[in-house]
């Protein structure tokens, strides 16, 4: 797994499409269904560690470009 299209296809295998408009939103959401997938057994616990690693990186990214942009303005 290497990109958040993965997390998004790993998702899909269960059942589960985020798509709310908010990318850090559908972010969030794809973290909370992959806790649960986890917890439930679902996903082995090298696709949790890093589908969580990828999810926190990109929502990171994306806060900082959104505070970056803010203080810009």
């Amino acid at each position: 797994m290497k990109t958040i299209y993965d997390v998004q296809q790993l998702l899909k295998k269960y059942g589960t499409f985020i798509y709310t408009g908010d990318r850090i939103g559908d972010l969030e959401l794809m973290n909370m269904e992959i806790n649960e997938l986890f917890q439930l057994k679902f996903i082995h616990k090298e696709d949790y560690i890093q589908a969580k690693l990828l999810l926190r990186k990109e929502i990171t990214r994306l806060s900082n470009e959104k505070k970056g942009r803010i203080s810009h303005e």
